[in-house]
């Protein structure tokens, strides 16, 4: 239990609930399961599991928990937060899910894209971004951060999107990303700058199917915090040098910081955007993606496209290709949505 906070442990009452089957069906599943988790100790009141292990247990089972997935790159400009936005937007419209996008990027341009600038103004003016959260752990003493009040629903443009979610970021986390480090422990040493959302959103991760992360382009501690909830991640990247040359660097420290919290955090796939087809230098880079990173590369290739910058513009449409066009983007992002969740194991 060392170094573990109290709410990633659950007893055999926790799991009844996340399961919402009785405590006796818990007791039976121990008994009858060989892969049932293995409690991380055995206290007189009954053992004690982690949370993480539990909820990939019940996923596995096909109980319904929250695909939870970063999104990420060390280089600005590669299609990440396009790659994010598209596919919540497709999960929702085209897959029926239920989607929850996490906004940790500074730039804010996901939040802009689902919401308009207009209402991030407003949020933002008002303390509803992320940015309180953090700024919260800073100064415990005047915390107020408010969940419901930043949850955004029903976002996106696109009408047909209807069931998308999102914790909207801020300008406001470049001054915080920095001094996340001395965060105050609290009275009980409970307190851990990479905890901070995770403790934030375990009431309202599992009301959904997909849970989507934009990742700022560091490995700094506000990324740290999405990984930390994440199962697995995807490395949206142009196939340049100067775009994919800090991938391994990505793997390497995502390996080291899962190997670090005794959690594992997947990478599912290098995804590459916009792509140049007359381009002997993308051609020849997936051919090096494919033969020799530690990540699996996805066969759905984003292509440059006119429309996909167009579609980052909030605007109002009723379906996917009324914005993202009718020349076929909408079936590429839905092709990688249906890659990603073969990679989750659906």
């Amino acid at each position: 239990m060392t170094n573990k906070l109290e709410y990633d442990l659950v007893g055999i009452a926790e799991i009844a609930e996340i399961a919402g089957i009785s405590r006796q069906a818990v007791v039976n599943w121990r008994a009858r399961f060989p892969n049932f988790p293995v409690p991380a100790v055995e206290l007189k009141s009954g053992p004690v599991f982690r949370r993480s292990q539990i909820r990939a247990w019940l996923h596995a089972r096909r109980f319904p928990m929250a695909h939870i997935i970063s999104t990420i790159n060390l280089k600005g400009g590669v299609g990440k937060t396009h790659t994010t936005v598209a596919l919540a937007e497709v999960y929702s419209a085209s897959f029926n899910k239920k989607v929850l996008v996490i906004d940790l990027d500074p730039q804010t341009n996901a939040t802009i894209m689902l919401i308009g600038e207009e209402r991030w103004s407003e949020l933002n003016e008002n303390g509803y971004t992320l940015a309180r959260l953090f700024k919260d752990a800073l100064n415990p003493d005047t915390a107020t951060f408010d969940i419901e009040k930043t949850l955004q629903k029903r976002v996106s443009d696109v009408r047909a999107a209807n069931s998308i979610d999102l914790l909207p970021s801020s300008l406001d986390l470049i001054d915080v990303q920095d001094r996340l480090a001395t965060v105050p422990s609290g009275k009980f040493y409970a307190v851990n700058p990479i905890e901070l959302l995770s403790r934030a959103v375990k009431p309202i991760v599992d009301d959904y199917d997909i849970v989507l992360i934009d990742c700022p382009p560091n490995l700094g501690i506000i990324t740290l915090n999405g990984l930390r909830i994440s199962s697995g991640y995807i490395i949206p990247t142009i196939p340049d040098i100067l775009s994919t040359y800090g991938i391994p660097q990505i793997i390497k420290r995502v390996k080291e910081f899962s190997k670090q919290i005794a959690e594992p955090i997947d990478p599912l796939g290098i995804v590459i955007s916009k792509y140049r087809e007359q381009s002997n230098v993308h051609r020849n880079t997936v051919k090096r993606l494919g033969d020799n990173f530690d990540a699996p590369l996805f066969h759905t290739i984003i292509k440059e496209s006119n429309d996909l910058a167009s579609a980052a513009e909030y605007g109002s449409t009723n379906t996917l290709k009324q914005k993202y066009s009718y020349h076929g983007l909408v079936e590429v992002y839905e092709s990688l949505a249906t890659e990603i969740l073969g990679a989750l194991g659906e």
